[in-house]
């Protein structure tokens, strides 16, 4: 076709013989400036909804996977792949189709979605209990709210490419926008456990969620009109933006920066997931510990891609140095930080890492020709993030090793500080110095374990905080200082610390297991995370005798001494497994049955190489493997005379065995004058408030001791503090502990508000201290 030339001062413009073409001025109209805050608030209520329904559904699967940290991290594997499904939706169609046609087609597929609203759990879905559950968790979010996701994940790059052939004068470069799409995420996932939570049942959640939908819907319409009548008028406005810029319009994209996207986009969504999972090892998996990594995480995409950004990004490469040896720390020297320090630590390296990484992508990104493109490479970096941490991770490591390894490849995508040029002698010294680096902490850590010494909290700040001031020596030199955390953590593997002598390591779905012997070959300990989950003697002769929160002295033997052994008819409930101590509580007549999450757990304590408590205290023990709470509705009701719920998930129990439903089945299976027996010690949680308002609400009879003065000598004889709760039907049914001053009374606290399946709040009952 052949065209017209129009010169104004500020471009030149092509325009089509049969189209007018728009006045341009420097100054935008009042309607393109409405249209653009229109764009704009319709972008934030998108991404608002994207990132609000991520927790709402991770809640509702949450209970049916035992509460584990991995649900969330395989949820979020699910939602990167989504969203990367939605931005490769965006690039085609943008490309293929013309403004019009691509309003028809978006609209069309964000009308499809309603056939899955409200979000919901389909019924009859029940997780396999002897493979891996994250292919059918993820199945199950796809028929939940893939649609939903799917086109709302859409919404950012397509709304600004609308956006883009408008004749507002940012239409060349609406980057900007991104903001507006990331602080409603970020509100969204904010807004979850500091509103919607507390103040919403989940179904109610759901309802509210799919009436926001509607609204965005709406409002989308709205955009495509804009859309639409700006194709009809403004066709010129698409060769303005390309003749404003004459060299992005012919920016050639090489497969080298396309990977320098991916591998920044890849760092940041990695080490959110790693510190998640740090996070709700030993605090139960909620929403407030899943959405900080992730509020952290859309921060850093709001301050970069602002149009003055709020932080220098130079300042920060300089920082970044210290924030990652700070948190690689606790991870060499095997050292428990107090959560005040911790949390904030571990967030705070995850802002830096996020933040470099992101300024990267902000400072080398494309023209908005590439716009729709250059979101699709970030986010097939952040699938592979994901993807890394959630899905390979667990097969090819036998520990947690992916987080402090993101650390070192963060370190080596920073850009070097004050360094023009790298000479030959440089580059090698590259190398020499981490190794030398690495070779001297080996030599300290062997020489330390050959004479039998394990260092303590000093030596470790010693030792270790000596190599890592040593590593950051290397910061200007991004090469240098990544092998320098590279050695640091190849010589730490030497390294036991609190685990001892490890015989045996094993991770799943569920976390990391661990069987370790103490150093003075005592005790044989099976750890979970930081956690002990079992210890035995190694003496033959004091092999059955339960050990750290199970001794006899303790308050879970004064409860079997107060309910002695009667005829073959007595049947106990164990929620855990653990190493299986438990079971020298009963004799060969009884029954028992073990409810374990955990395959990884089965084969532990039934291996005889490393724990026989199994083998030699004799009853007639039955495992079954699953989530406590759907494998005990096939129990025959009113079966056991004890039902003991010891399930933990590093230091946690999993909030959905702590609700009402659930101590609603717990009475159903429970013998005519049995009682309910629950483990609670925990280092960060107090849950006595939440056992006594479930207590009170259903009409129970309440008890708890918690034992904490045990004296060292005690812990080295392996008897640990612990606390324990027992219920009953009637005070009678509690026997002799109902008489027993070192058993009080766990009285409701008002103003509590009792724990459901819809509803939980952990943030009360945390101990911050």
């Amino acid at each position: 076709m052949a065209t017209a030339e129009l010169t104004q001062p500020e471009a030149r413009v092509l325009v089509a013989p049969d189209v007018a073409a728009p006045a341009i001025s420097s100054a935008p109209s009042r309607t393109a400036t409405l249209g653009m805050m229109f764009i704009a608030a319709t972008m934030f209520l998108s991404a608002f909804l994207l990132f609000s329904v991520e927790p709402i559904v991770a809640k509702m699967v949450l209970p049916l996977l035992g509460g584990t940290p991995a649900v969330w991290n395989t949820c979020l594997v699910f939602f990167q792949a989504v969203l990367l499904a939605g931005y490769l939706y965006a690039h085609l169609s943008t490309k293929l189709l013309r403004p019009r046609q691509q309003v028809i087609l978006h609209l069309c597929v964000l009308l499809l979605a309603f056939v899955v609203l409200p979000v919901h759990i389909p019924l009859g879905w029940v997780p396999p209990v002897e493979q891996n559950p994250a292919p059918w968790l993820l199945a199950l979010l796809a028929i939940s709210v893939g649609l939903p996701f799917f086109v709302l994940s859409a919404g950012t790059p397509i709304l600004q490419k609308w956006f883009s052939h408008s004749s507002h004068h940012e239409g060349s470069d609406p980057y900007f926008l991104y903001v507006a799409s990331n602080a409603g995420s970020l509100f969204g996932l904010l807004s979850y456990p500091l509103v919607l939570e507390p103040a919403l049942r989940l179904a109610m959640q759901s309802r509210a969620w799919s009436c926001l939908y509607i609204l965005f819907f709406l409002m989308a319409c709205g955009c495509g009109a804009i859309t639409w009548h700006a194709s009809h008028i403004g066709m010129c406005s698409i060769a303005v933006s390309l003749e404003r810029s004459p060299n992005d319009a012919s920016e050639n994209i090489r497969t080298k920066r396309r990977l320098r996207w991916v591998v920044l986009a890849f760092v940041p969504a990695s080490l959110t997931l790693g510190i998640t999972t740090a996070l709700t090892t030993d605090i139960p998996a909620i929403p407030l510990f899943w959405v900080l990594p992730l509020a952290i995480y859309l921060l850093s995409f709001i301050f970069v891609f602002a149009r003055k950004p709020l932080i220098s990004h130079a300042w920060l490469i300089r920082r970044l140095p210290f924030l990652i040896l700070g948190a690689l720390f606790p991870v060499v020297s095997r050292s428990t930080l107090p959560i005040l320090i911790w949390i904030p630590l571990d967030l705070l390296t995850l802002f830096g890492v996020a933040m470099v990484c992101h300024g990267e992508l902000a400072r080398i990104r494309p023209s908005t020709r590439h716009l729709t493109e250059f979101y699709l490479w970030i986010s097939v970096g952040g699938v592979l993030g994901g993807i890394f941490n959630a899905l390979v991770a667990p097969l090819i490591f036998r520990s947690v090793i992916e987080f402090p390894l993101v650390l070192a490849l963060a370190a080596l995508l920073r850009p070097p500080i004050d360094v023009k040029e790298s000479t030959p002698r440089a580059r090698r010294l590259d190398v020499l110095l981490p190794v030398t680096l690495g070779l001297t902490l080996f030599a300290v850590i062997w020489i330390l374990q050959s004479l039998g010494l394990r260092p303590g909290r000093a030596m470790n700040i010693l030792i270790f905080g000596f190599s890592l001031e040593w590593c950051l020596s290397f910061g200007k030199r991004p090469v240098r200082f990544a092998l320098g955390l590279v050695a640091i953590l190849l010589a730490s593997t030497l390294y036991t610390g609190p685990y001892g002598h490890i015989l045996h390591t094993e991770r799943s779905f569920f976390g990391v297991n661990r069987v370790t012997d103490d150093d003075h070959k005592q005790f044989r300990m099976l750890f979970h995370g930081g956690t002990v989950h079992g210890m035995q003697n190694l003496d033959p002769a004091k092999a059955r005798e339960p050990l750290s929160y199970y001794t006899r002295l303790g308050p879970i033997g004064q409860v079997f001494a107060a309910f002695p052994a009667r005829g073959g008819d007595d049947a106990f409930a164990f929620v855990g497994l653990g190493a299986g101590s438990m079971a020298c509580y009963l004799s060969p007549s009884q029954q028992l049955t073990y409810y374990e999450i955990d395959p990884a757990v089965e084969r532990i304590a039934g291996d005889t190489r490393y724990f026989t408590f199994l083998r030699d205290c004799g009853p007639q023990a039955r495992i079954v493997l699953g989530d406590a709470r759907l494998s005990l509705r096939a129990a025959p009701d009113q079966r056991y005379r004890m039902i003991v719920v010891d399930a933990f998930s590093g230091d946690s129990i999993p909030v959905h065995l702590l609700t009402r439903q659930a101590l609603q089945l717990y009475l159903t299976k429970l013998a005519p004058g049995g009682i309910l027996v629950f483990h609670i010690t925990n280092i960060h949680l107090n849950l006595q408030p939440v056992l006594a308002t479930l207590a009170a609400d259903a009409g129970l009879s309440c008890l708890v001791e918690d034992d904490t003065a045990v004296s060292e000598a005690d812990i080295a004889k392996g008897r640990f503090p612990s606390t324990w709760v027992v219920m009953a039907r009637h005070p009678n049914d509690l026997g002799r502990l109902a008489s027993d001053a070192r058993w009080k009374p766990l009285l409701d606290r008002r103003g509590s508000k009792i724990w459901t399946d819809d509803y939980s709040s952990v943030i009360s009952i945390v101990k911050w201290q």
